[in-house]
């Protein structure tokens, strides 16, 4: 149900803040008529560019500069829009929307009362008023919000496959096939004196079984999509001097983190988001962990151990050129014991051996080795992170996705396997199985926006740009 915010008109400055080439105020509601004639001095052609002048209260131009007009419901949103593309400066912007506002208050004056109500859009509103007007639906609006977050070239991809409607349909074509085995149980519950079995000659079982097998294929994919846009947070930990920072720099390709010989120079975490095969990885350099009366540099390895503990995978980097050395084997051992305690049981730490190029022959250890002074195995290192963050490599037509959907779909699965216990048991509770099929059709349409709380909304679209 929408909220009474929403049949007010609204506006607001479209493009990012600062000086630019060309800035953009857009104006979205019913009516939008007069405004138009106020600001430009004369009617639009609808979706058709206009060279015109932006009037002021005098009939003064504050600048000169196209306007397009969108009438209902052949807009982005659904209602009467109106941009106004200006020179970018701050001061011109800011003009034209103190402008809009106050030829808006004028035309209450001539019985113009909805636009009386124009005000400064909100986080979201103009994609919320397009997802509430069925314009786009939920993915899709997200994926407006991914696609100008993306940090990589195959996240934006992604993004706009999902814009264009790619997630949709998958979810779309699994509720298709959901909603007719709800109509198939439901016609055997309707009419249980008929001799014919329903669900027994349209192959029920078939049916739900496919559905299951679609699904599991969706959440693999929607798993990649959600992994493009998350990343992963990988935490590198380990001793002083192992050349955790070195690492960092090698990682990213820059130098990021002072590099010297000299034990506990890192004293707080640095971070870094890199990307491998188009996944973002944001790579921590933490302090090394040691005991320390240094008070600076006790609060850094504490931060160390937070970020440890808030990590997606820990890189355990140990020092080839020390590993015959009793002390170092030492606490070596206590801080991998450390590390079990702190992080969940799932989180993998990826042993990996620093300093291959200097390090004696011997036999080397299980785990990563590699330079990070000369580039040796950081390849194998990049191939490990991957591995273990679940990437498949030269995934085709991954769609952008969140981590609400592949709870969604988590939802779906589970109603949709207690549905199959059902049907497959002898005494057939088809009442139970009716309704776990009817929380497997809400679970997916919690994704498009079919059954969505205000609440959710609210939570989605305060996360983006204003005029977006």
């Amino acid at each position: 149900m929408s909220l009474p915010r929403h049949s007010d008109p609204i506006v607001a400055i479209a493009t990012a803040p600062g000086r630019g080439a060309v800035g953009m105020v857009r104006v979205s509601g019913r009516g939008l008529h007069s405004l138009v004639l106020a600001l430009c001095g004369r009617a639009l052609k609808p979706r058709e560019a206009t060279y015109t002048p932006f009037l002021d209260d005098q009939g003064q131009a504050i600048d000169h500069g196209l306007a397009l007009y969108f009438v209902a419901p052949h807009s982005f949103t659904g209602e009467d829009v109106l941009e106004l593309q200006a020179h970018g400066g701050p001061v011109v912007l800011q003009l034209l929307l103190a402008r809009c506002l106050q030829a808006a208050a004028e035309a209450n004056t001539d019985g113009q009362e909805r636009l009386a109500h124009l005000r400064v859009a909100l986080p979201g509103e103009f994609s919320e008023r397009a997802f509430l007007n069925d314009k786009i639906d939920l993915t899709q609006a997200e994926a407006i919000a991914d696609l100008i977050d993306s940090s990589t070239e195959t996240a934006a991809r992604s993004a706009s496959r999902s814009l264009a409607g790619a997630f949709s349909k998958e979810i779309h074509s699994l509720r298709d096939a959901l909603i007719h085995l709800r109509m198939l149980v439901e016609a055997t519950l309707d009419f249980p004196e008929e001799e014919i079995d329903f669900l027994q000659k349209a192959d029920a079982q078939g049916q739900l079984l496919k559905l299951i097998q679609n699904l599991t294929a969706l959440m693999a994919r929607a798993r990649q999509g959600a992994l493009l846009r998350e990343g992963i947070k990988v935490v590198i930990a380990g001793q002083p001097n192992a050349g955790k920072s070195s690492l960092l720099n090698a990682l990213a390709g820059a130098e990021l983190a002072i590099v010297t010989a000299v034990p506990g120079t890192t004293r707080d975490k640095v971070q870094q988001t890199i990307q491998i095969e188009g996944v973002p990885v944001h790579v921590v350099d933490t302090a090394g962990l040691r005991e320390s009366e240094d008070e600076v540099e006790k609060i850094g390895i504490a931060h160390a151990w937070d970020a440890i503990a808030q990590a997606d995978a820990v890189l355990f980097l140990r020092d080839l050129t020390r590993m015959d050395q009793a002390d170092y084997r030492a606490d070596d051992a206590v801080i991998a014991r450390t590390i079990a305690q702190k992080i969940p049981r799932q989180v993998p730490v990826i042993e990996v051996w620093n300093k291959l190029d200097a390090a004696p022959a011997q036999s080397l250890p299980d785990g990563v080795q590699l330079s990070a002074k000369t580039g040796i195995g950081l390849d194998a290192l990049r191939h490990k992170l991957l591995q273990v963050a679940g990437w498949q490599s030269g995934s085709e037509g991954v769609f952008m996705a969140r981590e609400r959907h592949v709870q969604a779909l988590r939802q779906t699965q589970d109603h949709l396997q207690a549905a199959q216990g059902h049907l497959q048991s002898q005494a057939q509770a088809l009442d139970l199985l009716a309704e776990e099929l009817r929380l497997a059709q809400n679970a997916l349409g919690e994704i498009t926006g079919e059954f969505t709380s205000d609440d959710l909304l609210g939570v989605i679209f305060s996360s983006f740009c204003i005029g977006k």
